[in-house]
Formats: C-alpha cells, structure tokens, sequence
C-alpha cells in the first residue's frame, strides 16, 4: 500500500448520513499514515445564491456556517488531534472544485462519499465518479 501525506476528505454537509463515511474514513487514513487531513465542502454557486437571499449579510455567512458545520463534525467524532485543515468552496461544479482542492493541497488521496446512484447518475455521472474517473492520485470512495 501507498504511504500517504495528505489526504482530502470531500464532504457533502447537505447529507449527513453521506458525509459520516468519508469523515471516518479519512480520518482512519491520516491516523494510519501520520498524514495532513484536509476536510473540504463544496457548495455550489446556485446553492449558495439561495442562501444568500436568506442571509443578505454576504457570502462570507456562508462560508462561516459551513465551517462552523465542519468544526462541529470535528469535535463530535474525536478528531481535534488531528487538527484537520477546512476548506469551503463554491462553484458550478462540485467535482471541478474538488480536483481543484486535490491540487492545491497536494493531496495524494481523495476520500469522498457516494450515494447510490439513480438512473440519472447513470447517464450525467455523478460527482464521485467524475472524480474518480479525473484525479491524479488515489481515491476511496466511502459508503455508509
């Protein structure tokens, strides 16, 4: 098996349930492999244009609450000690903004979630499987 430096972990916060395997997962991985975590969510600009006419204040408020989410999943599974980095980003494309994170960070291994896929994802693709299909290093995809 690969040694690992840094991992990114792709969590979708709009689905608990997803988000939990992925978190764990990567954590386990950094523990294993004394590895940088980074732990990175994507909104996507449509999303994030909704929420903003529900907080006028700015996008800023977002990028708040989503980190604040982030610190919150940290505490909650015992994994402060690993001091992971947060990371919030916005764009049209879920998956373009992930294999963006994979090369600013370095990340040698991407750990994201999948649900499973409805017809839809079978014909359009669904974000893991693009990032699978794209990035240059390793990834684990991560069930519940």
């Amino acid at each position: 098996m690969a040694m690992y430096q840094n991992l990114l972990a792709a969590l979708d916060l709009n689905e608990e349930a997803s988000c939990r395997a992925p978190l764990l997962a990567g954590a386990e991985m950094a523990r294993r492999f004394s590895a940088r975590l980074h732990l990175l969510t994507v909104i996507r600009d449509v999303e994030a244009i909704w929420q903003l006419k529900a907080a006028p204040l700015g996008y800023d408020v977002v990028v708040a609450y989503l980190e604040s989410r982030l610190g919150e999943l940290i505490r909650r599974h015992g994994l402060v000690d690993l001091e992971p980095d947060i990371l919030v980003r916005h764009g049209a494309s879920i998956y373009d903004e992930i294999l963006s994170a994979v090369e600013e960070t370095g990340a040698d291994l991407v750990v994201i979630g999948s649900h499973r896929p409805a017809m839809k994802d079978y014909l359009l693709g669904t974000n893991a499987s693009r990032v699978v299909r794209h990035a240059r290093c390793s990834v684990l995809v991560a069930r519940e």
